[in-house]
């Protein structure tokens, strides 16, 4: 509730002029840095000024930005309670998405790390996961429902105090022009489950603070990101913290990398990424 103080601040188009100018200086815990220099946190070994993308996204928010080509983006879980759900889509066509089925096939399992191909539809190879020290993620559960959080905490509402990851989503998909129905399933990280010889799926919680995971992108894309709970994640209370996110420049797999031929099924969907791209002048 605004004071006395706070109206008298902003009580002519003078003061509110002056009030707002004043936050510009201001810090918080979360916020995006632009330029991406001026980041307090620069990944370990990476030079601040090469920089394109540095955000630290609280809990319960998202992030979103568009990529190019041979971008590595780096998540890091700084409390040990982020859970990052992660859609990609290609920059150009963004028709084409990622796709969690083809991502679990190709791989010919569903635990998720370094060396993974993140697939779209079209079997191009969205992005590389090129470095995990977690190992605490997931392919099969996607993110928490509005229904869902409305039954387990009373509230869904991206402005509430436990908005779900699939409206989160829809928010940051708006800012490029895609719909409710363009959200496929989501892959998760930091949060593991493991599935059991019944079926059923066993929480595997955290690795712990300030474990990292980098993603290399094999296209232009579009990268969505909202930092919600796990859906199964046991704990009663709304549980999610700081998720930090740098991107710099690098180059896309090719061939000779050891990922480009980890198996043949790989190998065709960095051919066919390649092929699109070549065609395109990218």
């Amino acid at each position: 509730m605004a004071t006395v103080a706070d109206q008298h601040e902003t009580d002519t188009v003078g003061n509110a002029r002056a009030d707002a100018r004043a936050q510009g200086g201001k810090a918080a815990a979360a916020m995006a840095y632009r330029p991406a220099s001026s980041t307090p946190y620069p990944p370990p070994g990476v030079d601040a000024d090469t920089l394109t993308w540095a955000e630290t996204v609280a809990g319960g928010n998202y992030a979103h930005k568009v990529l190019a080509r041979g971008t590595r983006v780096r998540l890091e879980d700084v409390t040990g309670e982020a859970c990052a759900h992660v859609l990609a889509y290609n920059a150009l066509e963004p028709w084409e998405r990622l796709n969690v089925a083809d991502t679990v096939k190709i791989s010919w399992q569903a635990y998720l790390g370094t060396g993974h191909p993140l697939l779209s539809g079209d079997g191009r190879v969205l992005a590389t996961i090129v470095s995990d020290d977690s190992g605490r993620h997931d392919a099969l559960c996607g993110t928490s429902s509005a229904r869902a959080n409305q039954a387990r905490y009373g509230d869904s509402a991206p402005q509430g105090p436990s908005p779900s990851g699939r409206e989160l989503l829809t928010l940051a998909a708006a800012k490029h022009g895609l719909a409710p129905r363009d959200l496929p399933p989501s892959i998760s990280f930091f949060k593991g489950v493991r599935v059991e010889p019944d079926g059923g799926l066993t929480w595997t919680g955290s690795a712990g603070p300030g474990k990292a995971v980098e993603l290399l992108a094999e296209l232009p894309l579009i990268l969505l990101i909202a930092n919600v709970p796990h859906p199964v994640d046991p704990r009663p209370a709304y549980t999610s913290g700081l998720l930090r996110v740098h991107a710099w420049r690098s180059r896309p797999t090719a061939p000779g990398d050891a990922w480009w031929d980890a198996a043949p099924e790989a190998r065709r969907a960095y051919l066919n990424a390649a092929d699109y791209c070549a065609a395109r002048g990218l």
